[in-house]
């Protein structure tokens, strides 16, 4: 699933492109998402114009005067920047077509994404409205994180991925943080001590930040707004790397299961 560092690399390829440039021509191949794509889409994006490209969490936020468009892209969504498009494929699902003659498309096999429109602000959109702090947001620090937990018995890694108190860090780079953090994922949030809260701050950014400039990650399905691969996953921690060396104490990395997924860390660097 693209994760924030693989939506955010999404957008910063994808804005240049369509910023302040006017929607000339929708096409919607396949209105099958976890949402159906709306029918009238060709009607209220034709003649308009992007103002920009936001992100929140994992939604791409394409912003035409008061109103939005937003895209989430699920398990396998992708969206390609093209000035010379190929022929539909199957899982191609809607062409957004600019006077600059950029077209965008919208590919998704497994069909867990969304296209939508929003009128109006989006602040109490329903997908939107109850989403926590961002990672990079000034609100995110250890006060916060310390008075959000206390009342929390649950595994650390599960209030992380908890998007009502953080968004956009999804399994892969809670795993990654919590090492960087040196903080076991299993142990219980209210236990965690504000000190090392606020390294888990610093290592959450620091993960992301990482992970945004390498492109994301290409585990599975992932390619960025060109077509290619993101590169993060090559240097990996602990994800995905059970039985292998910790790159920093050489001990075998472990994994257990927390809220049905699987949770990678080194028994001797994590406590």
């Amino acid at each position: 699933m693209p994760e924030l560092p693989e939506v955010e690399t999404t957008r910063r390829g994808v804005a240049p492109h369509v910023e302040r440039q006017k929607v000339t021509a929708v096409r919607v191949y396949d209105r099958r998402l976890r949402w159906p794509v709306p029918r009238d889409l060709a009607r209220r994006l034709v003649g308009r114009t992007v103002d920009r490209v936001d992100r929140r969490s994992k939604y791409l936020l394409f912003r035409l005067g008061a109103d939005t468009l937003l895209v989430h892209m699920g398990m396998t969504g992708s969206l390609r920047v093209f000035t010379q498009p190929p022929p539909k494929q199957p899982h191609d699902h809607v062409d957004l077509e600019f006077d600059n003659g950029i077209v965008l498309r919208y590919r998704d096999p497994r069909r867990f994404g969304a296209v939508l429109w929003s009128p109006g602000s989006t602040t109490e959109h329903r997908l939107l409205a109850s989403l926590g702090v961002e990672p990079f947001a000034p609100e995110l620090d250890a006060e916060y994180l310390y008075r959000a937990l206390r009342g929390r018995t649950a595994a650390i890694k599960l209030a992380l991925m908890d998007s009502h108190l953080v968004v956009g860090v999804g399994n892969i780079y809670a795993n990654e943080s919590l090492f960087r953090a040196g903080i076991r994922p299993d142990r219980a949030a209210n236990r965690v001590a504000r000190a090392r809260l606020g390294r888990l701050v610093v290592a959450v950014r620091d993960t992301l930040t990482e992970a945004i400039a390498k492109g994301g990650s290409s585990v599975r399905d992932y390619v960025d707004s060109n077509g290619e691969s993101g590169s993060f996953q090559l240097d990996y921690y602990v994800y995905g790397r059970e039985g292998q060396p910790c790159r920093v104490c050489g001990r075998p990395i472990r994994v257990l299961r927390l809220g049905g997924r699987a949770t990678y860390y080194c028994p001797f660097c994590q406590r």
